[in-house]
């Protein structure tokens, strides 16, 4: 007799079926996304949980068409499901978040948005409005309701609640945006100002006085947010539901890992912003700095440097999925040498903090849940070898005297994948990127020489913006000896010979 699962009668998720706090509303939240969701809900409910930090988040729907009516729907409570790997150990956990009060739509809420302002306990502004939502709008009216841009709107918010508390220092407000674009609180402050000056007239007499108010009262971070979510997990609701026996359509899938890097504003010291986000209390990986900068260069170099060199090698080798190659006996070895022996040799932090970020990275690339292809990571290989890799050949070189073979290798590596054809296994290798890109490499292997491929690769300035023929000492050589040795060989046998 074939058995079925008893499936649970699930309860509608909303206050009234499941406990929520109540705390003062101190945060302004631009988006409601799966991203801030899952990553600084998340954290500001493991402070309110482990620190005094008793807060709450109003949620601000950034354009007219969102998802607030969606939050609002479920009282705003959902349930964040992180897995990953910790320690070596799987973790797959269910939390359900209860720090958002409420969710506003300023298009058609805009006096309840402007009144946030009002609030006196109000003290932080955290957004995630795509890398495109910083940007400056110059038909923005300071008289919208609301202006289309999200500067548009914090400027909008701001001058209310300079006017509001007549320009009283403490009424300041924290201002940390999650975009990812590299020194986003620097970009987003440049916009506050160039809204300043475009509704100057429309200020009148407040003009200047808001204008010194934000300037030495307001706090503008840059952030560097580090953690994967892949967002509804629409393959496990069912299973999910079961579990926590609510009807939450608003689970959030994440991976187990996350880094916020805060990057202290100009007008505040390093202790002074601890004290008034204490994450670290929390036993959080939130790390208050005075330069993102490193941190942003940390990231880059130790986890999207390894990932663009892993994929062709792996491929080429057989091997289909991120976890299998950072497992595979010899793959695995490359990736350590290529992360640890080469790369890390290149940043300027400490080693043991380098070290650390980079076994992270490997439980992450290990993440038991998530069969990430590698194909997926080898779109546009040649301009992500340029941003992410090519710096650390230049440097390693310049402090050893000497290229690394590995990210050599890599480089080496993509060059073959883009010749085409297929694998040993009759998998068709199907390189995907720009048409100017992907034509000249066709015209390259065409020559059937590969001294000409390696120097037709590094003198394409397309990609590179110089000459690496000439920039690179001995790169060509080198290069061309990797491509003789592949197709010698077969990829994992060369592998082998570079790791001898």
């Amino acid at each position: 007799m074939t058995r079925f699962p008893i499936m649970k009668e699930l309860k509608a998720l909303n206050r009234r079926t499941a406990p929520k706090s109540a705390m003062p509303e101190r945060i302004i939240q631009f988006g409601e996304g799966n991203f801030l969701r899952a990553f600084v809900d998340w954290i500001i409910f493991n402070m309110d949980q482990k620190t005094d930090f008793n807060s709450s988040v109003v949620v601000v729907q950034p354009i007219a068409h969102g998802m607030v009516d969606w939050l609002n729907g479920q009282d705003c409570l959902y349930h964040v499901n992180l897995q990953g790997k910790e320690n070596g150990a799987p973790v797959n956990s269910l939390t359900r978040i209860d720090v958002i009060s409420r969710a506003l739509n300023p298009y058609t809420q805009f006096q309840a948005f402007l009144a946030l302002a009002e609030q006196p306990e109000m003290r932080f502004v955290i957004s995630n409005t795509t890398e495109a939502g910083i940007a400056f709008d110059p038909d923005c009216r300071l008289a919208d309701a609301p202006a289309a841009s999200y500067p548009g709107k914090l400027v909008q918010l701001l001058f209310h609640r300079y006017q509001y508390f007549a320009g009283d220092p403490s009424k300041g407000m924290i201002i940390m945006p999650c975009e990812l674009i590299f020194l986003n609180g620097h970009h987003l402050k440049e916009c506050i100002y160039q809204y300043i000056e475009l509704w100057k007239e429309d200020m009148g007499d407040d003009y200047a006085g808001f204008k010194a108010w934000f300037a030495d009262h307001c706090y503008v971070c840059a952030t560097l947010v580090d953690r994967i979510v892949p967002g509804f997990p629409r393959d496990t609701i069912a299973d999910i539901q079961q579990k926590i026996r609510y009807k939450d359509n608003l689970v959030v899938k994440a991976e187990s890992f996350h880094l916020w890097v805060i990057e202290k504003a100009e007008n505040m010291t390093i202790e002074q912003m601890k004290e008034e986000f204490p994450a670290d209390k929390a036993g959080l990986h939130v790390l208050i700095t005075d330069n993102e900068k490193p941190y942003h260069a940390r990231k880059v170099t130790l986890l999207n440097g390894p990932h663009t060199v892993l994929s062709p090698v792996a491929f080429l080798s057989g091997v289909n999925i991120v976890r299998d190659a950072c497992e595979h006996p010899v793959i695995g070895r490359y990736i350590h040498k290529v992360q640890f022996d080469e790369l890390m040799q290149t940043l300027d932090l400490p080693l043991d903090e380098c070290q650390q970020f980079a076994n992270d990275v490997l439980e992450r690339f290990e993440n038991p849940f998530v069969d990430h292809q590698v194909t997926s990571i080898m779109l546009n290989s040649f301009p992500k070898y340029e941003t992410r890799d090519l710096p650390g050949v230049k440097t390693y070189l310049k402090r050893k005297g000497q290229l690394p073979t590995g990210l050599v290798f890599g480089l080496a590596a993509i060059i073959t994948y883009y010749k085409g054809g297929k694998r040993a296994d009759g998998t068709p290798i199907t390189p995907n990127d720009d048409p100017k890109i992907m034509d000249r490499l066709t015209q390259l292997w065409a020559t059937g020489d590969t001294q000409a491929v390696a120097e037709g690769v590094l003198a394409f300035d397309y990609v590179w913006h110089e000459n690496l023929n000439q920039t690179v000492p001995g790169l060509c050589a080198m290069v061309k000896g990797y491509l003789d040795l592949i197709q010698e060989k077969g990829m994992l046998e060369a592998v082998k010979t570079i790791l001898a």
